[in-house]
């Protein structure tokens, strides 16, 4: 049997407070936001309490939040009963307000998904991060799994994992520029394509660059 309602979220809000920025459970769906600064110790005790027991770490993405709320492609979660996200109560008035408040509080979350194999119960963990410093701390030496999903994300996002024991790209070449799946980058943007010339393997490699015109 999985945990009660709520019970993981009230457990995490009163043992973190001075973390926890918010907190929302839907359909048995259990979401908490908390402060990067805390990822790890909540990390830690998720893994290492016998009340709770996380011992999987299931995926770990990220959210752009650049035009959440400002274009059409938000209007089915904005018609939804499922909880908003939490910058979203209240909305900052005015576009210029509004793009500042993503630029300089929320503009992405890392999302962390759990689940317990003794507990049968699974809980959702959501950082927010800024643009102007996008940097959480690995969480590679709590569960190995992070490895490879921490790299997709510096990759596609940009966002930096420190502590993360190999940080690069991992779907891209290394001179790639930019993360692809920002919603500022432009689509029509030219990469460096670098490859060999020729067969000969000590050939010196040459850019070229390619592109959508």
């Amino acid at each position: 049997m999985g945990a009660p309602a709520g019970s993981v979220v009230e457990l995490l809000t009163a043992r973190f407070p001075q973390w926890v920025i918010a907190s929302h459970a839907y359909r048995g769906d259990q979401t908490v936001i908390i402060r990067r600064e805390g990822l790890l110790d909540v990390c830690w005790f998720l893994r290492d309490d016998q009340a709770v027991a996380f011992n999987v770490l299931m995926d770990l993405s990220c959210v752009d939040y650049l035009t959440f709320g400002r274009q059409q492609a938000s209007a089915p979660m904005m018609r939804s009963p499922s909880p908003l996200p939490y910058f979203m109560k209240p909305k900052p008035a005015g576009a210029e307000a509004w793009q500042r408040h993503v630029d300089e509080e929320f503009r992405f979350e890392v999302v962390y998904h759990f689940y317990s194999t003794i507990k049968n119960h699974r809980l959702r963990i959501k950082v927010p991060v800024a643009v102007g410093d996008p940097v959480v701390e690995s969480v590679t030496r709590i569960w190995k799994a992070a490895d490879w999903f921490e790299r997709e994300v510096w990759d596609m996002f940009g966002i930096r994992f420190r502590g993360h024991p190999n940080l690069r790209r991992l779907l891209m070449y290394e001179e790639f520029q930019g993360h692809a799946l920002r919603k500022d980058y432009p689509i029509t943007k030219r990469q460096p394509l670098i490859g060999p010339v020729d067969q000969d393997p000590s050939a010196p490699k040459v850019p070229i660059i390619v592109g959508i015109d």
